[in-house]
């Protein structure tokens, strides 16, 4: 990136134009990201600021971002920060860079109502990554008894710290232990779960940025993709009582299969759900009762 944009519209363009340049997938959005870091604002509010000229300090600290990202590291992770349901999360090396999809996943778990109004709900986020789907449940939804897992004791080292962030130290349990091993059978009235659901096959032409920095083992769900999904599912099945729900991202064209296995698993009245880009991307469903 040259030296000689000053202000807010020509560094975006010129950082654009350079990331599209080598190839990096949305470039506006990633210097977006870069500048609303430097300019301590969200990314669409850049673009409030178009004129305000930046001093060399921060011309120089977007010129490292833009040349880490032009390498193939994520934005996210330049930035240190990654923005989900409207609030500012840590993000780092150590979890999955969270997507606005997941937020369709916490939107659906708030939406249903026979779970709040049971007096003390209790919600399991598997695998939690950065923390932030039994974060955003636990702020919109303070009455809940809430616990978080991972197989990751890095990821959960990071949810912990931004559970800390949003005032959460004492509302959300973590652990690294199997559901299996850790809860009793028919304790939780619901589960949200983010499984792994990449193909093996599919993740290894997904793109740089995300092959070479995320973690893969929150992406790569096995050859069909489902070997993770099929295990929540199974574990949900022993876990939740009788009536409780399960809310689960799942990659596109997944909703047949996992649809057939929550049926096969106790589950009724399977719901799938899709994305902006029109793609299977949450399913719910509750844990049947007796006939």
């Amino acid at each position: 990136m040259s030296s000689s944009p000053k202000t807010v519209a020509e560094v975006l363009k010129a950082g654009a134009d350079y990331l599209a340049k080598h190839g990096v997938d949305a470039p506006q959005v990633a210097c977006e990201l870069l500048l609303g870091r430097l300019l301590h604002c969200r990314r669409l509010d850049v673009h409030t600021r178009h004129d305000q000229v930046l001093d060399e300090k921060r011309l120089e600290a977007m010129r490292r971002g833009i040349n880490r990202v032009a390498a193939g590291e994520p934005a996210q992770y330049v930035t240190g920060e990654t923005e989900f349901m409207g609030r500012a999360y840590k993000t780092d090396k150590r979890a999955l860079i969270p997507r606005p999809e997941t937020e369709l996943l916490v939107e659906e778990a708030l939406g249903c109502a026979p779970l709040w109004q049971k007096p003390q709900p209790a919600v399991l986020d598997w695998g939690t990554g950065a923390g932030c789907v039994a974060i955003s449940l636990a702020l919109a939804r303070p009455g809940g008894l809430y616990l978080a897992l991972d197989t990751s004791a890095d990821a959960l080292a990071l949810a912990r710290e931004n559970s800390a962030r949003h005032g959460l130290e004492n509302k959300i349990g973590f652990s690294d232990s199997e559901v299996s091993d850790l809860l009793e059978a028919e304790s939780m009235d619901a589960i949200a779960a983010n499984p792994p659901y990449v193909p093996t096959a599919e993740w290894e032409k997904l793109p740089r940025h995300i092959r070479d920095h995320e973690p893969r083992a929150a992406l790569d769900g096995g050859p069909t993709g489902l070997a993770v999904i099929e295990s929540v599912i199974q574990d949900a099945a022993l876990t939740l009582r009788l009536g409780g729900f399960l809310f689960l991202e799942i990659g596109h064209q997944q909703g047949a299969a996992v649809t057939w296995l929550l049926a096969s698993n106790g589950f009724s009245d399977a719901q799938v759900k899709k994305d902006m880009a029109g793609h299977d991307r949450i399913v719910t469903a509750t844990l049947a009762g007796p006939g």
